[in-house]
């Protein structure tokens, strides 16, 4: 059974921003970004298990095609998106924000 997913504010921003800089250094490749964020983020639903934990609660699931990922945290019926970070940004991040 697929969980509900949210995403904090800052979550949703450094996703918009990303789709933007995607899309302003090629026509399509944002909508292309936001399929994969999109893509992952069913998988995520699905079965947020699958994914390692990195710190504490908080789970990593990498995109393939793009240098990204997205840092979660789950209960029992949803999924919070903390952060999308590209991969070279310090995880230690999401110390703020789980």
């Amino acid at each position: 059974m697929s969980r509900v997913v949210v995403f904090r504010r800052l979550a949703k921003r450094e996703l918009d921003d990303a789709i933007f800089w995607y899309e302003d250094r090629r026509k399509g490749l944002g909508y292309a970004f936001s399929v994969a964020i999109q893509k992952q983020i069913v998988r995520i639903s699905i079965s947020p298990e699958q994914f390692p934990r990195v710190q504490g609660d908080v789970r990593k699931a990498v995109l393939r095609r793009f240098p990204y990922s997205i840092y979660f945290i789950t209960d029992k019926q949803r999924i919070v998106v903390l952060a999308i970070f590209h991969v070279r940004r310090d995880p230690q991040h999401l110390e703020s924000r789980a």
